[in-house]
Protein backbone atom coordinates (compact mmCIF):
# COMPACT_ATOMS: atom_id res chain seq x y z
CA UNK A 1 0.00 0.00 0.00
CA UNK A 2 1.97 2.64 -1.35
CA UNK A 3 1.67 5.57 -3.93
CA UNK A 4 2.25 4.85 -7.34
CA UNK A 5 4.24 7.59 -9.57
CA UNK A 6 2.98 7.68 -12.82
CA UNK A 7 6.31 9.47 -13.89
CA UNK A 8 8.07 7.99 -13.06
CA UNK A 9 6.49 4.51 -14.05
CA UNK A 10 6.04 5.69 -17.51
CA UNK A 11 9.92 6.54 -17.77
CA UNK A 12 10.22 2.58 -17.37
CA UNK A 13 7.80 1.84 -20.23
CA UNK A 14 10.18 0.83 -23.07
CA UNK A 15 8.40 0.67 -26.64
CA UNK A 16 5.32 1.40 -27.97
CA UNK A 17 1.75 -0.36 -28.05
CA UNK A 18 3.40 -2.78 -24.77
CA UNK A 19 1.26 -2.37 -21.71
CA UNK A 20 3.42 -2.40 -18.21
CA UNK A 21 1.82 -3.78 -15.24
CA UNK A 22 1.58 -1.28 -12.32
CA UNK A 23 -1.10 -3.17 -10.09
CA UNK A 24 -3.68 -5.63 -9.77
CA UNK A 25 -7.54 -4.96 -7.96
CA UNK A 26 -9.47 -7.77 -7.72
CA UNK A 27 -9.27 -10.16 -10.94
CA UNK A 28 -8.47 -6.11 -12.90
CA UNK A 29 -5.09 -5.50 -13.75
CA UNK A 30 -3.95 -1.35 -14.00
CA UNK A 31 -1.61 -1.02 -17.18
CA UNK A 32 0.35 2.07 -18.27
CA UNK A 33 1.29 1.90 -22.16
CA UNK A 34 2.98 4.59 -24.45
CA UNK A 35 1.43 4.04 -28.27
CA UNK A 36 2.54 5.68 -31.48
CA UNK A 37 0.88 5.25 -34.72
CA UNK A 38 -1.88 2.41 -35.17
CA UNK A 39 -2.59 -0.97 -33.48
CA UNK A 40 -4.98 -3.26 -34.49
CA UNK A 41 -7.91 -3.81 -34.95
CA UNK A 42 -9.75 -6.35 -32.57
CA UNK A 43 -12.41 -7.34 -30.25
CA UNK A 44 -12.20 -8.76 -26.77
CA UNK A 45 -15.59 -11.96 -26.51
CA UNK A 46 -15.46 -11.66 -22.92
CA UNK A 47 -13.97 -8.63 -21.53
CA UNK A 48 -14.30 -4.94 -21.17
CA UNK A 49 -11.47 -2.25 -21.33
CA UNK A 50 -11.20 1.19 -19.80
CA UNK A 51 -8.59 3.49 -21.58
CA UNK A 52 -7.46 6.60 -19.25
CA UNK A 53 -5.53 9.54 -21.88
CA UNK A 54 -2.80 10.79 -19.10
CA UNK A 55 -1.05 12.80 -22.33
CA UNK A 56 -1.87 13.47 -25.72
CA UNK A 57 -4.76 12.27 -27.83
CA UNK A 58 -6.01 8.91 -28.66
CA UNK A 59 -8.16 8.12 -31.53
CA UNK A 60 -10.45 5.03 -30.82
CA UNK A 61 -11.50 4.33 -34.31
CA UNK A 62 -14.71 1.95 -33.96
CA UNK A 63 -15.99 0.43 -37.87
CA UNK A 64 -18.46 2.97 -37.66
CA UNK A 65 -16.79 6.18 -36.76
CA UNK A 66 -13.48 7.30 -34.76
CA UNK A 67 -13.79 9.16 -30.90
CA UNK A 68 -11.71 11.38 -29.81
CA UNK A 69 -9.97 10.84 -26.33
CA UNK A 70 -8.07 13.78 -25.31
CA UNK A 71 -5.96 13.80 -21.87
CA UNK A 72 -7.89 13.21 -18.72
CA UNK A 73 -10.92 12.06 -20.52
CA UNK A 74 -11.44 7.95 -20.52
CA UNK A 75 -13.04 5.58 -22.61
CA UNK A 76 -14.71 2.34 -22.05
CA UNK A 77 -15.05 -0.16 -24.84
CA UNK A 78 -17.86 -2.88 -24.25
CA UNK A 79 -16.92 -6.76 -24.73
CA UNK A 80 -17.26 -7.84 -28.29
CA UNK A 81 -16.96 -4.01 -29.67
CA UNK A 82 -14.35 -4.59 -32.66
CA UNK A 83 -11.86 -1.29 -32.19
CA UNK A 84 -8.38 -0.03 -33.22
CA UNK A 85 -6.84 2.39 -31.22
CA UNK A 86 -4.54 5.18 -33.00
CA UNK A 87 -2.49 8.76 -32.55
CA UNK A 88 -1.66 11.33 -35.17
CA UNK A 89 1.06 12.96 -36.31
CA UNK A 90 3.71 10.68 -34.49
CA UNK A 91 2.63 11.89 -31.37
CA UNK A 92 3.37 10.09 -28.63
CA UNK A 93 0.44 9.15 -26.43
CA UNK A 94 0.30 7.89 -22.68
CA UNK A 95 -2.61 5.60 -21.22
CA UNK A 96 -3.69 3.79 -18.63
CA UNK A 97 -5.42 0.78 -19.14
CA UNK A 98 -7.97 -1.58 -16.43
CA UNK A 99 -8.90 -4.48 -17.88
CA UNK A 100 -9.51 -7.86 -16.51
CA UNK A 101 -6.27 -10.60 -16.34
CA UNK A 102 -7.65 -12.59 -18.76
CA UNK A 103 -7.72 -10.09 -21.25
CA UNK A 104 -5.44 -11.08 -24.28
CA UNK A 105 -3.41 -8.26 -25.93
CA UNK A 106 -5.28 -8.60 -29.29
CA UNK A 107 -8.15 -10.74 -28.53
CA UNK A 108 -8.18 -13.54 -30.66
CA UNK A 109 -6.02 -11.82 -33.69
CA UNK A 110 -2.60 -12.38 -33.81
CA UNK A 111 -0.07 -10.02 -34.83
CA UNK A 112 3.88 -8.57 -34.80
CA UNK A 113 2.35 -5.96 -31.95
CA UNK A 114 0.49 -8.70 -29.89
CA UNK A 115 2.33 -9.21 -26.20
CA UNK A 116 1.66 -12.43 -24.07
CA UNK A 117 3.28 -11.18 -20.91
CA UNK A 118 2.92 -7.79 -19.50
CA UNK A 119 6.44 -6.81 -17.31
CA UNK A 120 5.31 -5.46 -13.61
CA UNK A 121 6.84 -1.98 -12.87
Amino acid sequence: MKSINLKEKYEAVDGYWHPHQIGVVDNMQVLLAKIKGEFVWHSHDNEDELFQVVKGTLYMQFRDRIEKVQQGEIIIVPKGVEHCPMTKNDEEVQIMLFEKLSTSHTGNIKDEKTKTEYPKI
